[in-house]
């Protein structure tokens, strides 16, 4: 009983886990911010998209 529950102690499995778990919020709450926002990355290119699609519409004969 002591062995199970000294080994259980030394376990550092679940640590590993938890902390790629936060490093993976960490890395999706900053490309959120990056993407974001008017002046954001996702509004630029929202506006290059919208200025190649303009482009590529063909005129209706």
């Amino acid at each position: 009983m002591s062995n199970s529950i000294t080994r259980f102690l030394r376990d550092e499995e679940g640590a590993t886990a938890i902390e790629y778990g936060i490093i993976a919020g960490l890395i999706s709450i900053a490309i959120v911010g990056v993407l974001s926002g008017s002046g954001g990355l996702g509004a630029k290119l929202a506006s290059v998209f919208t200025y190649i699609t303009g482009k590529l519409t063909v005129p209706a004969s």
